[in-house]
Parts: C-alpha cells; structure tokens; sequence
C-alpha cells in the first residue's frame, strides 16, 4: 500500500472510531438528562459504563492505528533491510 492510502485509511478508522464515542456519550448523555427532567431509567449507570469504555477503546485503536500507519510510512521510506532504494541509488549516482 501507498503512504498516502495508508493515510487515508488511518483518517478513515480514526474519524469512525471518533463517532462510535461521540455516539456512546450522546447515549449516555441523553440518559442523564431523562434521569434528572423525567422519565427515570435504571440504564444510566450502565450508558454510562459503556461511554468509557468504548472512549478507552477508541484511543488505543487510534493509537495502534497511527503507530501502524507511521511505521509503514517510515519502512517506505527506508525500504527493507539492505535494500537500495531509489532515492539512495540516485544520491550515489549524483556524487
């Protein structure tokens, strides 16, 4: 793959990671407020919960993403062990 589609896809698995906790604390949020104006249910604590842990989630799969991402931009770039690349053949052919 492409630096630039392994960007793409990381933006991609990071902006759906976002919007699965957005959506959790939305949950989470909306229970709260039908708890304290009306309509009382025993579900808050476990929205709650559940906002958490998908957030401790999300970072960690952003983080595991981005670290993936940054490694394989650097491997490119460096190419494999011992390889030539063509940036280093054309900087020995300048000389």
């Amino acid at each position: 793959m492409s630096g630039e589609v392994l960007d793409k896809f990381s933006d991609l698995i990071t902006t759906a990671l976002g919007l699965v906790a957005a959506l959790a604390w939305n949950a989470a949020i909306q229970q709260l407020f039908t708890q304290l104006f009306g309509e009382a249910g025993g579900a808050l604590a476990a929205k709650f919960f559940y906002a958490i842990l998908v957030t401790l989630l999300v970072i960690f799969a952003t983080m595991a993403v981005a670290r993936a991402a940054e490694e394989a931009r650097s491997g490119a770039r460096q190419g494999p062990a011992g390889s030539r690349t063509l940036e280093g053949v054309s900087a020995r052919a300048a000389r």
